[in-house]
């Protein structure tokens, strides 16, 4: 595992636990808004962490933390996710997952074999714009079939969007809330101009609090639980 970074614990990342973030170094995306550039792009990379030590502090924390997230990058990218994901959960700790939906393969193992309690995929922008929005070759029929794979797998999930102004319309999102229909959760995040892969979007806008708050509305006819945050 190229682990790129750990949060020790979080108390808002999974919903109703406090979890320990395992930061995963590799991505297949370029997207230039991403707020994660040194675990994106190589130029940026530190050295990775010991998978040995990761493992050993999880060991210490039973009984404090009830959850790990696994987050990027991309974490399944990694070779060695499944064997990592099932040394964690031989510890006891649920195990969240943020991916952005490009390796449906490895989500259907990962689903199949039961090694998680919750997905958390990233849809952000209906599937014809990811070609100019990922800053990378993509498929949108792998998109898809993520999406789908989350839609029937009987667990707690949440779709999630980052709504930058110069790149989504109103009409965007509301397109993707027309292809995750079903979803459990939808949470629009606000683009913040900080850290960005792109230097550029420093300078972006943020939307507006009202016009979140009308797509929130709009999304809450299909979606039952939508949250900004």
């Amino acid at each position: 595992m190229k682990i790129g970074g750990l949060q020790k614990v979080s108390l808002i990342d999974y919903p109703g636990k406090i979890s320990a973030i395992i930061f995963t170094q590799g991505c297949n995306f370029l997207c230039p808004y991403c707020h994660n550039p040194e675990l994106v792009d190589p130029k940026y990379y530190q050295p990775c962490l010991s998978e040995k030590d990761i493992l050993h502090f999880l060991g210490t924390r039973r009984g404090k933390l009830d959850a790990v997230t696994i987050t990027g990058g991309e974490p399944t990218l990694q070779k060695n996710l499944i064997p990592f994901i099932q040394k964690i959960r031989k510890m006891s700790f649920a195990v969240k997952l943020d991916s952005n939906a490009s390796r449906p393969d490895v989500l259907e193992s990962l689903i199949k074999e039961k090694l998680l309690d919750f997905i958390a995929l990233d849809v952000k922008a209906p599937l014809e714009k990811y070609p100019g929005l990922v800053g990378a070759p993509v498929s949108a029929d792998a998109i898809r079939d993520s999406i789908r794979l989350v839609l029937k797998a009987n667990m707690p999930h949440e779709f999630r969007t980052t709504v930058v102004t110069s790149l989504l319309t109103p009409l965007d999102i509301l397109e993707i809330v027309n292809e995750i229909a079903g979803a459990k959760r939808y949470a629009l995040q606000r683009f913040k101009p900080v850290r960005t892969l792109d230097q550029k979007f420093l300078r972006e806008r943020t939307y507006p609090e009202d016009e979140l708050l009308k797509l929130k509305e709009q999304a809450e006819r299909t979606i039952s639980w939508v949250v900004i945050r």
